[in-house]
């Protein structure tokens, strides 16, 4: 329930931060409003904000702004905040290690922390086999090197990816994602050897077919086009992210990760959005049985920091000559810091079990509110990672208008929320993983009001 009271002059953030969902001012309130013509001058146009508030603190489940509003989070800053904004193991981590040095570069002055992020990483991802890892700084990094590992190890030069996929805003990362507003919309030229598949969508399926089906029908387009022999690397989101928290058809995953395997092409888990146990899972290739030869991870597995890494199979990632992978920042002191800490919230908190938990929650509610909501056209997704897909009732037809007014009903009555999918019309929920029952519930009685206001 919202509460009345006088905005705080200031308020303290991380696990401490009061559990609540508070309006005190209209949204935006005034102090947001000041900061957003401070921004006008000085952020550049091109980038966009989601929640039209100023942020001063974070924690557990919640976000505050300038004002003294308190939002429900429903976004975790698009899946990386799971073990909630400024995690105590986090904290006490990252400040030892800015005391003791901020930065050496791997590069030039080694130190354990990246070792140490390494080696937890090579435990956590899919399959028992010898792996090493590369740190590195973002998603869009991550898998731009995976690409590179693949070359390197194959010798050839062509990446198949997914109709709906999203995999970075780099020049290589943009022809791989497959939305051109606003990823790619006047960017060109982009990187070449990149080839599309179609990915088993089940609920835009003209026909319904299996995951084998759909499997078979992206290999035929991959054989006619690009040829086994000519591609070095198949590069999958196992749940699709910006793409709309597709899930594929079970098999498709499988089945394509053993036509790799019979062709000597390098199978690349994308884990970014859906890794660190996000889905249920510590990797959501787990689902489906899939132990990919490459995963690339980055969002959750730090806490907030800016971290990436590729994680894969010795033999691939040691096909690279020396210095050809690395960055400056890469692996920085601070970020190893930040990830061990997490990982260790993660262990310690079994955080898997808890989105497991949110799913039963989640899918509980937002069943009934499809019963309710005929624009529901689908409820998917997996663990702490799921979505409804807004469609005119009756058809598969988007409505991405209704998902755009959905997002900002529920952001004027103080719970953050995302839109996603190829078309727009997707509501996508990735709540922290340690957010407390009652928020998650009050949440879904906001969506629900907002829901049921629209119909």
């Amino acid at each position: 329930m919202t509460t009345e009271s006088a905005a705080p002059a200031r308020v303290a953030g991380g696990p401490d931060l009061p559990q609540e969902r508070r309006l005190v001012t209209e949204i935006p309130g005034p102090r947001s409003r000041a900061m957003h013509e401070r921004r006008l001058a000085a952020v550049a146009a091109g980038v966009g904000s989601t929640l039209p508030v100023y942020v001063e603190a974070a924690g557990g489940g919640v976000v505050v702004d300038v004002d003294g509003n308190s939002f429900i989070d429903l976004a975790s800053g698009i899946a990386v905040t799971s073990v909630g904004n400024s995690a105590p193991e986090v904290v006490s981590r990252v400040t030892e290690q800015v005391a003791a040095f901020t930065h050496t570069c791997f590069m030039v002055a080694p130190y354990e922390g990246y070792v140490e992020v390494c080696e937890k990483l090579a435990q956590l991802t899919p399959g028992d086999h010898a792996k090493k890892t590369a740190l590195f700084n973002s998603g869009a990094e991550a898998v731009e090197n995976a690409v590179k590992v693949a070359r390197s190890y194959t010798g050839r030069d062509a990446v198949v990816v997914f109709d709906h996929a999203y995999h970075g805003r780099t020049n290589l990362t943009m022809a791989m994602t497959a939305k051109n507003m606003p990823y790619k919309d006047g960017f060109g030229p982009f990187a070449g050897e990149v080839y599309r598949a179609p990915i088993s969508y089940p609920f835009r399926e003209p026909v319904e077919i299996t995951g084998e089906q759909a499997a078979a029908r992206a290999i035929d387009v991959v054989e006619k086009q690009v040829g086994a022999a000519n591609l070095a690397c198949v590069v999958i989101e196992p749940v699709l992210g910006e793409g709309g928290f597709v899930v594929p058809a079970p098999g498709f995953l499988s089945t394509v990760a053993a036509w790799c395997r019979a062709n000597g092409v390098v199978f690349v888990a994308d884990e970014i959005q859906s890794g660190m146990c996000r889905t249920g899972a510590w990797f959501a290739s787990e689902h489906d049985d899939v132990v990919p030869d490459l995963v690339t991870v980055a969002k959750g597995v730090a806490g907030g920091l800016p971290l990436a890494a590729v994680v894969g199979r010795a033999e691939i990632m040691d096909s690279v000559h020396g210095g050809g992978l690395g960055g400056t920042y890469g692996g920085n002191p601070v970020a190893c810091a930040a990830a061990l800490g997490a990982i260790a919230t993660m262990e310690q908190l079994d955080l898997n079990a808890a989105a497991r938990r949110i799913e039963a929650t989640m899918r509980d509610r937002l069943g009934t509110l499809a019963e309710k909501f005929p624009a529901i056209g689908e409820v998917r997704g997996r663990g702490a990672m799921l979505a409804i897909e807004l469609v005119e009732p009756g058809t598969t037809t988007p409505d991405a208008a209704l998902a755009g007014r959905l997002s900002a009903g529920c952001h004027q009555r103080g719970v953050l929320t995302l839109t996603c999918g190829t078309y727009g019309n997707v509501l996508r929920f990735l709540p922290s993983l340690v957010m407390p029952e009652h928020l998650l519930h009050e949440a879904l009685d906001v969506i629900e009001e907002v829901a049921l206001t629209l119909v």
